[in-house]
């Protein structure tokens, strides 16, 4: 398996609704937050401002970036109409990016089947163009999963933890048939398959720009 690595100090994650990070990126972030002490994420959602969402997403957050400088934003665009509200979401996004410049950027991919998901993805390069961006992906019932083109393996103690920190900080949605262990840990199982792993996350990366003299 042909891998790259990189010093992380900086991340940017973004999401259309509270607990999009935690489903594509969760596991990624553990990993990160491990291997880089002190790490800076800032974390940026669309919607579910003002309710309890907002509550378990700044709780699961805190649980998902140990040790992390982690600020949270939570945003209250209405679930469902993210396109019909295309200026507010480019304004948080860039209100966001005029005081960050991260080395990474975890958003939602853009041939997610979800309308939210596929048009906050759509606007990560139209803010963030100089970056590396990977579009992570979300389990459902769109049967939109594709082929993805970087993995980040995950220790079995870190699949684990993911999938127990899902449980634990979202009893809003685990009365979602696609929301359950199983499905969780299936599909990082598969997707650790494809990358010599036993569990992985994967990720969309459209451009990638490869720096090898340093």
């Amino acid at each position: 398996m042909i891998g790259l690595g990189a010093r992380v100090a900086k991340v940017v994650a973004l999401g259309a609704h509270c607990d999009d990070i935690a489903i594509g990126a969760g596991g990624t972030l553990l990993t990160l937050c491990r291997a880089n002490p002190g790490l800076r994420v800032d974390a940026l959602v669309l919607s579910g401002g003002g309710t309890d969402r907002e509550n378990e997403e700044r709780e699961a957050l805190r649980a998902f970036c140990p040790g992390a400088e982690l600020d949270v934003t939570v945003h209250k665009l209405p679930d469902g109409r993210l396109p019909a509200h295309w200026d507010e979401a480019k304004s948080a996004l860039e209100e966001l990016r005029a005081h960050t410049d991260p080395d990474l950027v975890l958003a939602p991919r853009t041939e997610d089947a979800h309308q939210d998901h596929r048009g906050l993805a759509r606007l990560v390069p139209t803010v963030y163009r100089n970056h590396l961006v990977l579009g992570y992906e979300i389990v459902k019932w769109d049967a939109d999963l594709g082929r993805p083109t970087a993995y980040q393996p995950l220790t079995a103690q870190t699949a684990e933890k993911k999938v127990a920190l899902l449980q634990q900080h979202y009893p809003s949605q685990r009365h979602r048939p696609w929301y359950d262990r199983e499905a969780f840990l299936g599909l990082a199982r598969i997707r650790g398959i494809e990358c010599h792993a036993r569990y992985a996350e994967a990720f969309s990366v459209h451009k990638l720009t490869l720096d090898w003299e340093g």
